[in-house]
């Protein structure tokens, strides 16, 4: 059947109106050589049983959850997520909610936004937090040039273990500008080596991410200390936003901003997206936020309302001065991460970190029984390297084959870590699965040895 709402007569009626004489008229203005001609090549109409069962033959086909059993984190991770979070998400109002402009007849979306600002803020430990962006890299570029404007300053400096992808973003967002991105080294336990600040002067911001992409967790609170001492400020970046449920907030350590990824709370991996860019600071520097920043007041009858208290975006009063040229309505994925922080509360929180950090400790421990050796010595959360054998590649293979993805390879990132793996395990892997993994390395290690 069609799922055409118009008529033949529809469709004639609203052509005359406009003037052309059939659907081809509306092409006019594309040139001839830019139109395909010809029949397009496809298969055969299917019933909707058909059309099933074949969705389902191709999905049955892909490598996908929960058939591997996946310990691989490195900045999108696998939660579960209450079954309250995926059904509220789903109500058309939400779904279809967009740039709430006229806060009279936004109040519903304005209301979401201002409770996701408010969780986050607790999270992050921040006094205001904005909801209008991409993902983590972009909160962490926008934060950095946030740091720029507010110091007037040309140097940022971040670490070399915040997460590449973040860095290359960082970069591109930076090479067409006059300001210098310099990176730090990282020392044998897994964390940045700071001393480089030493000998450094007029610094915009020092970015830091903890945990970090090896997954260690840095001092915070001494690296925001050498930062100020500097007189810059001090940007403090994450992946894992669950880890705040168990370590210190990045807020209550020093930092000035807070940006990071929030895909963890309640937002499905989907293959790679969509994110959620968490980004917040201190309150005297709310006006150089980039985004929108929802407001509680009251109206003429003094009764509760929301508003756009600040959108300093491009298209809004601040035209060429606006603090953000790529922030988006991104308040479903807020959304999504208010649903999820408020089903859970801030007790199931620490206790699903907890269960985080637990069964990643469970499984370093089985590794080394293993004969693996864990690179760095430095605390962890959910997340560490694993040095292997050499020649580990055609055993990661087998382990493919078992549907086992055993860890991401740090070679392309870092190329002075051949055969290290980073390796992730949440609340969705169970015992028996990390259980399988160490037994399945066991296994390949004596047959590579008896080779």
């Amino acid at each position: 059947m069609l799922y055409l709402p118009h008529t033949r007569e529809d469709i004639a009626s609203m052509l005359e109106t406009i003037g052309v004489d059939d659907l081809d008229g509306l092409f006019s203005t594309v040139p001839e050589d830019c139109r395909f001609t010809g029949d397009l090549n496809l298969p055969e109409a299917l019933t909707e049983w058909e059309l099933n069962d074949h969705m389902k033959a191709l999905s049955d086909s892909m490598a996908t959850f929960p058939a591997y059993k996946v310990f691989m984190g490195a900045g999108s991770y696998e939660h579960f997520i209450p079954a309250s979070v995926s059904y509220l998400l789903s109500r058309s109002e939400f779904v279809t909610s967009y740039t709430p402009y006229q806060p009279e007849m936004s109040q519903g979306t304005l209301q979401a936004i201002y409770e996701y600002q408010t969780l986050a803020a607790r999270l992050m430990g921040v006094d205001v937090a904005t909801a209008s962006h991409y993902d983590g890299a972009a909160a962490l570029a926008e934060a950095l040039l946030m740091a720029a404007r507010i110091t007037k300053r040309r140097k940022v400096v971040i670490s070399s273990l915040i997460h590449p992808l973040y860095r290359r973003v960082v970069q591109t967002y930076f090479e067409p500008t006059e300001y210098e991105v310099v990176q730090l080294p990282y020392l044998k336990s897994g964390t940045t080596d700071f001393a480089a600040l030493d000998d450094m002067d007029d610094l915009a911001a020092v970015g830091i991410q903890s945990p970090n992409f090896f997954g260690c967790i840095e001092d915070l609170q001494a690296i925001g200390e050498k930062t100020h001492d500097k007189e810059a400020l001090f940007i403090a970046s994450f992946t894992e936003a669950l880890a705040y449920g168990l370590l210190k907030n990045p807020g209550s350590q020093g930092a000035d901003i807070v940006a990071g990824e929030g895909q963890s709370l309640g937002i499905p991996r989907s293959f790679g997206g969509p994110g959620l860019g968490m980004l917040g600071s201190r309150k005297k520097f709310m006006r150089s936020l980039p985004g929108r920043l929802v407001g509680l007041t009251k109206d003429l009858d003094g009764k509760r309302g929301f508003v756009l208290t600040l959108a300093t975006r491009e298209q809004h009063i601040r035209r060429e001065k606006a603090t953000s040229n790529i922030c988006t309505n991104n308040s479903l994925c807020a959304l999504a991460a208010a649903m999820y922080m408020a089903s859970v509360g801030g007790t199931g929180i620490r206790e699903l970190a907890r269960l985080n950090y637990d069964k990643a400790e469970y499984l370093k421990a089985e590794l080394k029984k293993a004969g693996c050796i864990i690179s760095f010595d430095s605390p962890t959360f959910n997340e560490f390297v694993v040095e292997f054998p050499s020649g580990f590649e055609a055993t990661h293979r087998r382990l493919l084959e078992k549907k086992i993805v055993a860890g991401l390879c740090l070679a392309p990132y870092y190329s002075e870590l051949a055969n290290h793996y980073l390796l992730c395990v949440t609340e969705t892997i169970t015992k028996e699965d990390m259980d399988t993994l160490v037994s399945c390395l066991r296994s390949c290690f004596q047959k590579s040895k008896q080779a």
